[in-house]
């Protein structure tokens, strides 16, 4: 009886360890899964159509399902405040660097330090701690209706001439990230005499009209004649169309807005987010970047018959001083325009 219990009672701790290192390898898969997620939520400041782009060639790519919400910079800084405690999202893409640099300061930032292709990027493009990586950019413009147009200004200066009075519009800093760094740097290069022409601009009866598209569209149905500071790729896919406009980098120089990518803190999915930079900054995005008219990142990317970062004259802004200011410039320029 005793031999018979024995080995049953062996039989049993036989199945029991069978089970336990069952269990314990449907454990191990599971733990595995976890940490295999496929999926990404990024905040864009847009375009709309390259952020589709990119995240279906990412997608494709590699598997990871990506979650957009899409909208301008000012609404996207202000719903990533809002989610500080709790952050949604893994990627911002925004139209400000100094916008980036003050989430960097503000500690919203994860670096990235292997980053692919990041030493190709412009210089001043990339964070030097690698917080953000600016995979693309736009040039601030004067924009006009080639109908209404015939002898295009040359310099930002030809806007307070008469010829101008009551036909020109500019962006609302507070919700164009790319209008709060023209404004930002202009004044940082300008000083004084920087607020003196947006005042002598204001006096020539200039308007400021909401977010880019809202400056923009009023110049395409022939309302106004001029936008001041308007984003050069939205210019060149309107003309694309067939719309009566075009533009003008002033002789003067201009402010080139980078446009960074950054790895918010906290991110649920951090090496979704990292495997996303490195495609921002690929051969692949890179191209579609140059397809969208925009200007890549990357100083090393050629594309035929469109305008790279090389091509324009750039005013030499000192973009920390533009981040630690922007609130206040923004501040009194709105108050100037209101």
């Amino acid at each position: 009886m005793f031999k018979l219990n024995k080995k049953i009672f062996c039989s049993l701790i036989l199945v029991c360890l069978a089970g336990s290192f069952s269990s314990g390898c449907g454990s191990s898969t599971n733990t595995a899964n976890a940490s295999s997620s496929k999926e990404l939520v990024v905040y864009s400041a847009g375009p709309d159509n390259l952020i589709k782009e990119i995240t279906a060639g990412f997608e494709k790519k590699t598997g990871i399902k990506v979650e957009v919400f899409s909208s301008t910079t000012g609404k996207v800084l202000s719903r990533m405040k809002a989610e500080k405690a709790n952050p949604k999202a893994d990627i911002a893409i925004l139209a400000s660097l100094s916008s980036a640099i003050g989430l960097k300061n503000d500690g919203m930032t994860e670096a990235y330090p292997n980053a692919k292709n990041a030493d190709k990027l412009f210089d001043n493009w990339k964070d030097k701690d690698n917080n953000y990586f600016s995979y693309s950019g736009s040039a601030l413009a004067i924009v006009y209706n080639t109908k209404l147009v015939k002898t295009p200004p040359k310099d930002w200066s030809d806007l307070t001439s008469p010829q101008y009075n009551n036909q020109i519009n500019i962006s609302d800093p507070s919700l164009s990230g790319s209008c709060l760094d023209f404004v930002s740097g202009y004044i940082n290069v300008n000083g004084d005499k920087g607020w003196d022409y947006f005042n002598a601009v204001k006096k020539n009866g200039a308007q400021m009209v909401g977010a880019n598209n809202e400056a923009l569209n009023p110049v395409i149905t022939g309302e106004k004649s001029i936008v001041l500071a308007g984003v050069d790729y939205m210019t060149y896919a309107a003309k694309a169309k067939g719309e009566p406009v075009d533009l003008v980098y002033p002789s003067s120089g201009t402010v080139i807005s980078p446009r960074p990518a950054l790895i918010l803190k906290g991110a649920k999915d951090k090496e979704n987010a990292e495997k996303f930079i490195d495609y921002l900054l690929s051969d692949e995005a890179q191209k579609m970047v140059a397809k969208e008219y925009l200007l890549p990142g990357r100083k090393d990317i050629k594309v035929d018959g469109k305008v790279t970062g090389n091509d324009i004259r750039s005013l030499n802004v000192d973009w920390s001083w533009m981040s630690k200011n922007n609130t206040d410039i923004s501040n009194k320029f709105i108050s100037i325009f209101k």
